[in-house]
């Protein structure tokens, strides 16, 4: 009887368990049941949202090598499996008057590599480069790197740790030993378990928020949607600001303190020395110097499969991971319909075969669709030239940056709500030291004015009050847009989980959560059948005007 008891008290127990886990389980939505009513996370007053640079006395940020040995060391993919990119900096930078440029040739671009750390058979050269960040004003400190160099690694086997070593060894300088794991071939049943997207990031504490949230969550591939070191809100002296024009408004140029990227990439080094990252440009990286040079730091410092998949740019290529074709985009390069990269772009989206790559995914950096008032409506020229091209051809998922916020949408095609529509994501909550997005466009007052909405360095004008919807003759929306299904203030990243070729699963997390709380949850379902693709699509010459 008394066992009998025993028995009934734990089957009672183990139901109420059971019932108490199956109330606070989660379900999580799917695409399939939007659109969805909009929500809008009120602002946690408790949250940080100004957040500090970390100074260049931080231990994680200063220089630990010796001479020439290999510091700043990552991985980034190239177009297909069977090969990555190894990068690194040897030498150190210099800034001020005088400054004289390390010759590259003085160092062998070499890496070393194997399926085992104690036999690294194989052996890979590259290439180096320095690159100078000079103004021609008295008073301004000029800048030389160190030596970078780019190796490509190719016949490798598909989803295995390679273990390897790079630098010089006749100096002698070698980094340790290092490793990373490939990505899977690609096929509609194949695909990396984890891939973390972040953006407008910096190099805050904040940011270390980030990043330590980001590396609990494993991912085996990294999307920095732009922004990355904003080394452009420091003059040349190294005194910074959360504004640069609010601070700085009377320097004869946009000034920028280099040695910021060099902070960065140590910073980073534990985690992309490992996990491949991928980078696309944003406007911080923009950094104008004499002769009207742009993006000089964001070309030389990270290895782009550009060649390998076609492209003329840095600021645009495409890769494959598995049954994914990502197609990367440049926000602050020509995209009308004549531009090099719209021809690249379509000639790249009909190069995909869906059979074997069913996802595809695009990232730029400046939204198309977000409801905040800061950079509102900033990207439309490229919205009005892209973004018809971009849905015959059935993208599935766009990520973006720039508004330091988080927002998802619903599917959306044109402002109108779209069952083939892609989903937008904005992740510009990476954790940098500018200001958070907090008002939004549709709240009394903050709509901003028409004229005042253009990008400044792409130039153009393309966003008209709306013809049809909702906000039909306006300019902005007075109520949270319909496109608009998810919006939240806080600094944070998300992890992408493409289980097979027709379910997603996307997870946003925020740094004031623990490491496995889910800010925003859903799965991302594809419908090929509801949404055929064309395998080619004739375009008009004239730029269509919205």
């Amino acid at each position: 009887m008394d066992f009998y008891g025993v028995s009934v008290i734990r089957l009672i127990t183990l139901f109420a368990l059971f019932s108490l886990v199956s109330a606070k389980a989660k379900i999580i939505p799917t695409t399939l049941e939007g659109p969805f009513k909009p929500v809008t996370v009120p602002l946690d007053q408790s949250f940080r949202g100004n957040a500090v640079d970390l100074p260049d006395t931080d231990p994680r940020v200063q220089r630990t090598v010796q001479g020439f040995q290999p510091e700043q060391i990552s991985v980034s993919l190239s177009s297909t499996h069977d090969s990555v990119w190894i990068s690194w900096i040897t030498g150190e930078f210099q800034i001020g008057d005088n400054i004289k440029p390390l010759n590259p040739e003085t160092v062998a671009s070499i890496v070393r590599y194997g399926r085992s750390k104690f036999s690294l058979t194989h052996r890979a050269t590259g290439h180096s480069l320095i690159y100078s960040q000079l103004y021609p004003f008295e008073g301004l400190q000029n800048y030389t790197s160190g030596i970078i160099h780019h190796v490509r690694l190719t016949g490798l086997k598909p989803d295995t740790t390679y273990y390897y070593q790079c630098g010089d060894r006749s100096i002698p300088a070698m980094s340790e030993v290092l490793y990373f794991k490939t990505m899977p071939v690609s096929g509609p049943k194949s695909y990396p378990k984890r891939i973390a997207v972040v953006g407008d990031l910096g190099l805050t504490y904040n940011t270390t928020s980030t990043i330590s949230h980001l590396m609990s969550n494993s991912p085996d591939l990294v999307l920095l949607v732009g922004d990355i070191s904003y080394a452009n809100l420091y003059l040349t002296n190294g005194t910074g600001a959360d504004c640069y024009s609010c601070s700085f408004s009377k320097t004869p140029i946009h000034e920028t303190y280099q040695p910021r990227w060099d902070h960065w990439g140590r910073f980073m080094q534990p985690l992309v020395s490992k996990v491949p990252i991928m980078v696309v440009e944003g406007n911080h990286e923009i950094e104008l110097q004499a002769g009207n040079q742009t993006f000089a730091a964001y070309s030389a410092r990270f290895a782009f499969p550009s060649e390998e998949s076609r492209s003329l740019s840095t600021f645009y290529y495409s890769f494959n991971t598995g049954g994914i074709h990502f197609i990367m985009l440049g926000s602050y390069i020509a995209y009308d319909k004549s531009a090099d990269q719209y021809k690249w772009l379509e000639r790249d989206l009909t190069s995909v075969n869906r059979k074997v790559n069913p996802w595809l995914v695009a990232t730029w950096h400046a939204p198309w669709y977000s409801s905040y008032k800061a950079h509102y409506r900033e990207a439309e020229c490229m919205r009005v030239a892209m973004e018809e091209l971009l849905y015959k051809f059935g993208v599935d998922l766009v990520f973006n940056g720039h508004v330091h916020a988080y927002e998802r949408s619903n599917r959306v095609y044109n402002y109108t709500l779209d069952p083939c529509g892609p989903v937008y994501i904005t992740v510009g909550d990476g954790g940098n030291r500018e200001k958070m997005a907090i008002p939004h466009a549709d709240e009394p007052g903050n709509c901003p004015e028409p004229s005042t909405t253009p990008d400044e360095f792409m130039g153009g004008f393309c966003a008209y009050n709306f013809t049809s919807g909702p906000a039909a003759g306006k300019f902005c929306w007075d109520r949270q847009p319909d496109y608009s299904a998810y919006r939240e203030t806080s600094f944070g990243h998300g992890i992408l989980e493409v289980q097979n070729n027709s379910h997603a699963l996307w997870t946003w997390h925020r740094n004031q959560d623990l490491y496995n709380v889910a800010g925003d949850q859903i799965y991302i379902v594809r419908q090929p059948e509801r949404c055929p693709t064309e395998v080619k699509v004739k375009i008009s010459p004239q730029v269509r005007r919205a």
